[in-house]
């Protein structure tokens, strides 16, 4: 989401003549960050997320006030939360209606190598497969097969393409990669070359394994 705040520039040495809006971002501010400690949580994929990514203000020049501020928020979502809950949720906060705050849903839009423009809302829809999934089965034991050891079926905390194909489209997917999720996009990011060997051994095995169970009635 983006929320900005409209206010009226003047010549900062006499700012009590305009309307700073980055004063009236301040305590919507502060309330978001009190508002991402008490969002919804989900049994399986615990609580959502919420956080400022990026601050911008608009003003004639570094000595006037501002007259707009503007937040960037990075929302990760349980499946029980829509556009319209995200949204009701900063609404509601008691400094966004004080400032005369207003919300938007940002747009993805990128070009294909076909130079056809694709866009789309940025929101993207949580989901889960349940532990007793065919593919999720399948997967278990393609893993097992590919590092010899005993799958542990569980959840990744940051997000993946999967909020289309399965969060949109209901394509049933799993996750699987090298590596570990603590590291990913960190300076710390690294893998195991051990690693890397299994989860390309696992790609080459998952449609192996999934064709032999349904050859086998394993798979319905």
């Amino acid at each position: 989401h983006k929320v900005t705040t409209k206010g009226r520039s003047c010549h900062a040495s006499m700012p009590h003549l305009g309307d700073n809006a980055i004063y009236k971002m301040a305590p919507i501010v502060a309330q978001i960050e009190e508002l991402a400690g008490r969002l919804p949580e989900d049994p399986f994929l615990g609580k959502g997320s919420l956080a400022i990514s990026k601050v911008e203000s608009t003003s004639p020049s570094l000595n006037a006030v501002a007259d707009s501020c503007t937040i960037y928020l990075d929302r990760r979502v349980i499946p029980s939360d829509t556009v319209e809950s995200t949204k009701a949720e900063l609404e509601e906060l008691p400094a966004f209606g004080a400032a005369g705050a207003e919300v938007e849903l940002l747009d993805y839009e990128g070009t294909a190598y076909t130079s056809k423009v694709y866009g789309q809302p940025k929101f993207f829809p949580a989901w889960a497969l349940g532990e007793d999934h065919p593919l999720v089965q399948a997967g278990a034991e393609a893993a097992a097969l590919a590092t010899s050891e005993a799958a542990r079926v569980s959840k990744w905390v940051f997000s993946t393409n999967g909020v289309a194909t399965m969060g949109t489209y209901g394509i049933p997917s799993i996750g699987f990669g090298p590596g570990d999720e603590e590291h990913a996009h960190t300076p710390q990011d690294q893998m195991r070359v051990s690693d890397l060997t299994a989860a390309m051994a696992f790609y080459a095995l998952l449609p192996l394994v999934w064709e032999e169970r349904h050859r086998s009635g394993r798979v319905r």
